[in-house]
């Protein structure tokens, strides 16, 4: 972890608790009506529970006791009935449960009677299991009415802390996930752009002209070597424009017939070697763009794949895909090992988040969605991912704002918050 991130984590936890931690939530219903219960902390006392497991909510001699039951099964709503201590049948009465989720999202589930003694709901509970709850009953008449909180994986930071720390929050939409393959390679001077300075005739070299690195155009002077021959001098130059790569000459020595006095290279472009292995070299097709990165400072160029050679390499038993690579200012330099992320194709998807956004939480993988000060967890279904994104199938939907940076201090909150998960 960067020290820049630690500080964050501790300045985070230092700020939360000197407000008392996470501060209540206030985007639900007074808590106004008999039998209101914990807001989901660890801290709160925890609700009294019926034989069943369940919550017990009790008013007038009268006892709901509500589960959400998940036996092997999709979480549903489950409740039994008494009076004065002693079981009703679940014809007795009616239950309804009224939940308000972050955001103010109402939801309702109304429960029937089952021929096991219980009354048990239709619809699903989807995860969080974090809501305002307010339970209706109609026993003998009466009309009952209990509210509580069920709060899970939800935190409260203000906007100041977070801002301190980092956390940030971005509207989800869609993207795109590109099927990339991560490679290395070399640089290469491009074949017909290197060139070797030779003497025409054998005899002594009175001087040289260029050094190692110099840059030469086409024509130029760049030694004087004198003819055995005809004893007189005549001048070497340069057969290309280019960078002087090697000089293998000194004055006063003979440069002998077919020798090379100097080496010199066009290296405004050079050729970038990819080596690919097994099964990606046969769906990896020339015209696909290839972003190249330069291991020594971690700059990218883009360029595009040329061809894909038919050969292959011997040592590595790789084979070779190729493409061009504009250096202009010379920084590129053959030779050197780079690392290429070549994309063979995109794919559209509904709904993308960065890798960063992602967490663990319990045994679901989650995001954090934001909604004012509150933060809550969201567990999502997920799809393809490529280096930077992953598609979410599920879980979230468009212009949700979801943190993008510094998630993991959402998570540390509300693990450090404990807050229960009510069944």
């Amino acid at each position: 972890m960067k020290p820049s991130s630690l500080i964050a984590t501790f300045a985070l936890t230092l700020l939360l608790a000197a407000c008392g931690g996470s501060a209540p939530d206030d985007d639900h219903p007074a808590d106004e009506a008999a039998g209101h219960a914990d807001s989901g902390h660890a801290d709160a006392e925890e609700p009294q529970q019926g034989e069943h497991g369940g919550r017990l909510l009790q008013q007038g001699g009268y006892t709901v006791e509500l589960a959400i039951a998940e036996d092997g099964t999709p979480p549903k709503y489950r409740a039994w009935l008494y009076r004065d201590g002693k079981p009703l049948p679940p014809s007795a009465g009616t239950v309804e449960v009224r939940l308000q989720r972050l955001g103010n999202i109402a939801e309702n589930h109304a429960l029937k009677p089952q021929a096991d003694g219980s009354l048990l709901a239709a619809s699903v509970v989807g995860e969080p299991h974090s809501f305002a709850v307010v339970v209706l009953a109609g026993i003998d008449g009466k009309t009952l009415r209990w509210a509580y909180d069920s709060f899970e994986g939800r935190t409260v930071i203000g906007a100041k802390i977070a801002e301190e720390s980092g956390i940030r929050a971005a509207a989800v939409g869609a993207g795109t996930i590109a099927d990339e393959h991560e490679v290395q390679g070399l640089l290469t001077p491009i074949e017909g752009r290197e060139a070797k300075v030779m003497a025409r005739f054998p005899g002594p070299i009175r001087s040289l002209r260029a050094n190692v690195g110099d840059r030469v155009r086409a024509g130029q002077a760049l030694a004087v070597v004198e003819s055995n021959l005809s004893l007189t001098n005549y001048t070497v130059t340069a057969p290309i424009s280019g960078v002087v790569l090697a000089r293998n000459a000194a004055v006063g020595a003979v440069a002998g017939e077919g020798s090379a006095l100097f080496e010199i290279a066009d290296l405004s472009q050079l050729w970038v070697d990819l080596h690919i292995f097994g099964a990606d070299a046969q769906h990896i097709r020339a015209g696909v763009p290839v972003a190249v990165t330069r291991m020594s400072d971690g700059v990218t160029a883009q360029t595009v794949l040329e061809r894909v050679l038919p050969g292959t390499a011997t040592a590595s038993q790789s084979t070779v895909a190729r493409a061009t690579l504009a250096n202009g200012d010379g920084q590129w330099r053959p030779g050197s090992a780079v690392k290429a992320r070549i994309t063979v194709a995109q794919q559209p998807a509904a709904l993308v988040v960065p890798l960063a956004a992602v967490q663990t939480f319990r045994d679901w993988e989650v995001v954090f969605v934001r909604v004012g000060d509150t933060y809550e967890v969201r567990p999502v279904e997920l799809g393809q991912r490529d280096a930077t994104r992953v598609e979410v199938l599920s879980g979230i939907k468009p212009g949700d704002q979801v943190v993008v940076e510094q998630s993991y201090l959402v998570k540390a909150d509300i693990e450090k918050s404990g807050a229960s998960h009510d069944h």
